[in-house]
């Protein structure tokens, strides 16, 4: 339940960024907000990330449409995951959702987030959703491995000094 209501809100918000810059931004193409260090500029994606895969709008919307279904049946299977690790894809979910709509309705990805003060793509809302989902989720896999591998080391009672090979 909550998984749903993280993926709508993000979803949600999402789209309503993208239609306040179809609406206002597109005329303007781009608004300093901050000079020289984060602007708001209407751009129309029609690749990946960083531009790769430009007009390959097919492959674009079948792969993460199997993703997505990949996730989906995985957070129906797995209820009995952490709470965290389910909301972390949700939140990759909700921006995977959202680039989609895009892609499958316009042919492209509304962006209009821009960090001037760096060379970087301009960005959207699900853009933010699936790169912070994806870090949260690669630090949580990363922090419980290293708890898997010390909880295994101290509740094995068959270890051996490496020094003396006698046991502990």
């Amino acid at each position: 339940m909550l998984e749903s209501f993280i993926i709508l809100f993000i979803v949600a918000a999402d789209q309503i960024t993208k239609y306040i810059a179809v609406q206002y931004l597109k005329p303007l193409r781009t608004v300093p907000v901050l000079e020289g260090i984060f602007s708001l500029s209407y751009v129309e994606n029609s690749g990946a990330a960083f531009g790769i895969l430009q007009n390959q709008r097919w492959f674009l919307i079948l792969l993460p449409a199997l993703i997505i279904a990949a996730i989906i049946v995985y957070l129906v299977i797995h209820r009995n995951e952490s709470l965290l690790f389910r909301i972390c894809l949700a939140v990759i979910l909700g921006g995977a959702f959202g680039n989609l709509i895009d892609r499958i309705f316009l042919g492209f990805v509304v962006d209009m987030f821009q960090a001037t003060f760096i060379e970087f793509p301009v960005f959207n809302v699900a853009d933010i959703a699936v790169v912070c989902g994806t870090i949260v989720l690669a630090l949580l896999l990363l922090l419980q491995g290293k708890t898997d591998i010390r909880d295994n080391k101290s509740g094995d009672n068959d270890t051996k000094d490496e020094v003396s090979g006698e046991a502990i």
